[in-house]
């Protein structure tokens, strides 16, 4: 194999503030096969991720589950790691924030900065959200809200160090300008040197007095490192950076990285406070900051508080491993969200995985060991003469198709190669799938089940399941990296091991008498729906009490801690069970008449898809809503504008009231109705159906 250089890959490191959902840890699958793949093609790969364990968010969750916060971490540190390693992520590293050897690092590389005038004392005051552990001032928020996670936020003043991020500005806006691959994809630049960098950076807090948990500055021991100053450092202080030039071999073999792989939300503290922290030290920047998109559950951002949040543990168990590494990487796209649900999922491994893969292989083994014992074995035979290729309706010789295929095989490495160099994943998965899709198409062109009854053919079947033996080794070689169970299980079932990549470019490497397996194992059975769907709810149902379980032990000990009084733990669990699948609180209203079934039978209720909303201009209130209903869309207004953001309602399946008569709100004409319901504080919940429907399915 040719060594192509060194590849240092980090991943975010995890925020210890409690488990992981699929959202979270589609990063770390993306990041390991990644690394699997660059190994795989000759590079020597360090591969590092980790934990970040500081802060005053986690300080509150320990409070929360009656522990130190050292125990805390301890504890959901381990969870992460265990998650990381069912996943069969093959880091090389995991650092905690919490190591002894990143502690000193910190205070060392906070005094540093302070000795050499890039840290000045002041104070800070503005509005902060805890959840992100970040300040924002009055005109950064969203409708008085986090413009990141949409949470609370609260006045705060403090006293704090800052950095001098104006210090280093304009040498990182010139840097971005002649590396144009640092940020990627091209809009997270954008959007950092048009929302940040060219108005003007702030000096940034990198101390907090208000909380305890965190590293000391060890010359001002009132004060703790700011999360962000000692999560982002872990970087280097992982493959042992020293501040005082004492650096490891390790570090001055793999820095810079080669690539940082994040989360599109935290792209600005990566490509901003993070080179400028590099440049401040004397150190390289990294060669590139990959800030991915999300997974959405159904479209929206996974939340506990909302019961829509998917663990990859569930997954697995219903799923398998390789069936979710498979969906996440195949089903994000390159710059935007991505979409799971239980529905998706079960679909995606039916057609793709059981279909296409597994039943492609089960397919070719069964066939060798039926026509010639298990022994694959190339007679290169093929015929000049065009005829119907099978039923296919093509025209063509053998010697054509055969020609295709290898043409097909040989070819797709490069198209992989490629795709990964851009990191398009999703893409370079499909170019493996277009391969297996084509062995699929061989099969119905060369009709081996024909062949088999024509004593005179036999060398041109044996030649036949050659050309599928060695297509299917071709393409499983290359699917190690995404789904590492899966191909050796196939190299397996076909008694040989998997190819290097540099061999990859010509056809005709498996070895003449490989045996195939006896009995060939199912790779993918596939999954009723129906039955699917059944665990997922009983999943869901059993989150939704553990989540409800858990909080209210924590409102508990909030209160035992004098971090929340009483009534306000008793109206916190009161939303939170109205909020938790209907239990919990009731709502009497005065009923009205009667009405007839005929009365009833007047209303036409339909599933409306909506594909546009915006705000009425001038109204406090009001959504003007583009609804697909059917082949026609009808434009609705509706008083929602307390409980949902234009930007939340596109997507969504909803019921409409189809046949109200039309009538102009505020100047805009609405063509029908959405329904809601309200609770006795006003918020307003829009009624969907539970399950995916067409646009246009009568509600009845």
């Amino acid at each position: 194999m040719q060594n192509k250089g060194k590849y240092y890959i980090t991943t975010a490191i995890a925020y210890t503030s409690g488990k992981p959902h699929i959202g979270n840890c589609y990063e770390i699958i993306l990041a390991d096969a990644i690394a699997r793949y660059k190994k795989a093609d000759g590079f020597d790969v360090h591969f590092q991720t980790g934990s970040d364990e500081h802060g005053q968010k986690i300080e509150t969750r320990a409070i929360e589950e009656g522990m130190t916060p050292k125990e805390f971490v301890d504890k959901t540190a381990g969870i992460i790691k265990e998650l990381w390693n069912m996943m069969g992520t093959d880091y090389d590293r995991f650092i905690r924030t919490t190591d002894e050897d990143h502690e000193r690092q910190i205070q060392k590389m906070f005094k540093k900065f302070y000795d050499q005038g890039d840290i000045y004392k002041g104070a800070y005051e503005g509005q902060y959200c805890t959840e992100c552990e970040a300040f924002y001032t009055q005109a950064q928020l969203s409708e008085g809200k986090c413009p990141v996670c949409g949470g609370a936020v609260h006045e705060e003043k403090e006293e704090a160090y800052f950095f001098k991020m104006s210090k280093y500005a304009d040498r990182l806006i010139e840097h971005i300008n002649t590396h144009p691959e640092f940020i990627q994809p091209v809009s997270r630049k954008n959007e950092m040197m048009n929302n940040f960098l060219l108005p003007g950076l702030q000096d940034l807090c990198v101390s907090r007095t208000s909380f305890k948990w965190g590293i000391p500055v060890d010359f001002d021991d009132k004060h703790v490192v700011y999360v962000w100053l000692d999560a982002l450092s872990n970087y280097i202080t992982g493959i042992g950076y020293d501040v005082d030039g004492n650096s490891s071999d390790q570090y001055k073999k793999y820095w810079p990285a080669d690539l940082h792989l994040i989360g599109k939300d935290i792209i600005r503290f990566h490509t901003i406070y993070w080179p400028i922290f590099l440049m401040a030290l004397g150190e390289p920047l990294p060669k590139q900051v990959f800030g991915h998109p999300w997974l959405l559950q159904g479209g929206e951002k996974m939340s506990k508080s909302k019961g829509n949040v998917l663990y990859v543990d569930d997954l697995i168990n219903i799923f398998s491993l390789d069936a979710v590494r498979y969906f996440v990487l195949h089903e994000m796209p390159y710059e935007n969200d991505g979409t799971i649900t239980w529905e998706l999922m079960t679909e995606r491994v039916n057609s793709d995985l059981a279909n296409t893969l597994g039943n492609l292989v089960n397919r070719t083994v069964a066939m060798t060991n039926k026509y010639f014992g298990g022994t694959a074995e190339n007679k290169g035979v093929a015929s000049d003469e065009v005829k119907e290729a099978g039923k296919t309706g093509q025209m063509l010789s053998e010697k054509q198709i055969d020609e295709d295929l290898r043409a097909v095989a040989s070819s797709t490495y490069e198209k992989v190669e490629e795709k990964m160099d851009e990191l398009r994943v999703a893409d370079a998965l499909t170019e493996i799938f277009v391969l297996f899709k084509r062995l699929n198409k061989y099969i119905d062109e060369t009709e081996p089940w024909v062949l088999a009854k024509d004593e005179s053919k036999k060398d041109r079947l044996a030649t036949v399941l050659y050309h599928l033996c060695e297509g299917i080794m071709m393409g499983a070689s290359l699917l190690q990296p995404f789904m590492p169970t899966t191909a050796n299980k196939i190299a397996d079932q076909l008694g040989c091991k998997l190819y290097d990549f540099d061999s990859l470019g010509s056809f005709g490497q498996y070895p003449q008498g490989a045996k195939v397996t006896e009995t060939p194992e199912i790779l993918f059975a596939r999954l009723d729906k129906d039955e699917i769907l059944a665990k997922a709810s009983e999943v869901e149902k059993a989150q939704r009490e553990e989540f409800i379980e858990h909080q209210k032990t924590a409102y508990t000990n909030l209160v035992k801690a004098g971090r929340m009084s009483q009534e306000e733990a008793d109206k916190a669990l009161k939303a939170l069970l109205g909020n938790a699948g209907g239990t919990g609180k009731v709502i009497d209203i005065e009923p009205k008449e009667e009405i007839t079934f005929d009365d009833f039978g007047k209303l036409q209720f339909r599933v409306g898809h909506i594909i546009a909303c915006e705000e009425v201009p001038k109204s406090k209130k009001l959504l003007c809503s583009k609804v697909q209903v059917g082949s026609k869309t009808l434009q609705i207004v509706s008083g929602i504008k307390s409980s949902y953001k234009p930007e939340d309602m596109v997507g969504k399946q909803v019921m409409v009231l189809e046949n109200l008569k039309p009538a102009k709100l505020a100047g805009v004409l609405s063509e029908g109705m959405l329904l809601c319901a309200e609770d006795e504080e006003g918020n307003l919940s829009l009624v969907t159906p539970d399950k995916d429907m067409p646009a246009g399915a009568l509600i009845c």
